[in-house]
């Protein structure tokens, strides 16, 4: 889904292409801008897309995909190589009736009704949420089907919003299902269970990383006791959905459905380390968080193809083991 560019000076919207309403602070000479040039992006990956994917309708993870999935994946094809990439089509393909007989039996009310506490807090300014006849019904199916088929995890907040830029995209509930499955079971396993344990501890794998690659600021950060679980908590719950602009969380999700988390740690450092001058220059705890607060509103990441590139080619990079050795020594601490 592309939003058109054509006389953007005398035609603009107050909804953008994903049904979500602009305020009246929403900087349109920025975004348009950054679309005069993605539209020629856009159009230079799809063509190359075509020619990978030929009509297929799966697809084999390689170095090529992988490349390609940073670069960006054009909207028609994302939910094909989503699911294909992650393995969620394989779990699909493995269990066709799951998902129905979830919806069919008999469910815990009480999980339900915080479900559907949520609801209505989710996306209430995109137009296709807003009312009870659009994608709210679909929400609440998956979400009751995941929180029910993870019973040992249940339903944590967060996941509604995850769920939601899912259906925005792809709309067959049944692969946003598996989609969500796969991330929960596989790509990030134990971020939901009610301990939270693996998410705190990726939040302090976050101050290692920014040890390991800024040290300046993880000093500076440290010096006035910022805790790094108070950072960026909601960034790694949300997978960035509710924080980011919308095309820049997909693109990040196109990584994150090929290479795991470690996406949302180069996603999250580039955040802070695009901002070191900002946070160098703050002289309390107060400042720092205020900066923080601030940090996703960078109209730099509207140009999310810039931004990705970036994450990748100015943080160098970050080999597995040592992650896997950072992240155990986190989880012990903790």
């Amino acid at each position: 889904m592309v939003e058109s560019h054509a006389n953007t000076n005398t035609m603009r919207s107050n909804v953008d292409g994903y049904g979500f309403e602009r305020g009246e602070d929403f900087d349109h000479n920025t975004y348009e801008e950054f679309m005069a040039k993605y539209i020629s992006i856009l159009a230079r990956r799809a063509s190359k897309w075509e020619v990978l994917v030929q009509n297929k309708t799966s697809l084999v993870k390689s170095r090529k995909v992988k490349r390609f999935c940073r670069k960006g994946i054009p909207n028609g094809h994302r939910a094909m190589v989503w699911m294909c990439v992650s393995g969620a089509d394989e779990k699909m393909k493995k269990n066709p009736d799951t998902y129905k007989k979830l919806l069919l039996s008999q469910q815990d009310q009480s999980l339900m009704d915080t479900i559907d506490l949520d609801l209505h807090r989710t996306f209430p300014e995109n137009i296709y949420f807003a009312t009870s006849d659009g994608l709210r019904k679909p929400l609440r199916n998956v979400l009751g089907a995941v929180a029910h088929k993870n019973h040992d995890q249940g339903y944590c907040q967060g996941l509604n919003f995850i769920v939601g830029l899912l259906l925005l995209l792809i709309k067959d509930e049944e692969k946003v299902f598996w989609l969500m499955d796969t991330l929960i079971n596989d790509l990030l396993p134990d971020y939901y269970n009610p301990d939270m344990k693996a998410v705190k501890a990726d939040q302090e794998l976050l101050g290692e990383i920014i040890r390991w690659k800024d040290p300046e600021v993880y000093a500076h950060i440290e010096k006035h006791s910022v805790s790094w679980c108070l950072i960026g908590i909601k960034w790694f719950i949300c997978l960035f959905a509710d924080v980011l602009p919308v095309e820049t969380v997909y693109r990040i999700w196109d990584c994150l459905f090929y290479e795991g988390a470690k996406i949302l740690y180069r996603v999250s450092a580039m955040l802070v380390i695009q901002n070191r001058d900002k946070l160098l220059a703050c002289k309390s705890f107060t400042e720092i968080t205020d900066v923080f607060k601030e940090i996703v509103n960078n109209p730099n990441i509207v140009d999310c193809h810039t931004f990705l590139q970036k994450c990748f080619s100015e943080l160098g990079s970050f080999p597995r083991a040592r992650l896997n050795k950072i992240q155990e020594e986190c989880s012990e601490r903790l």
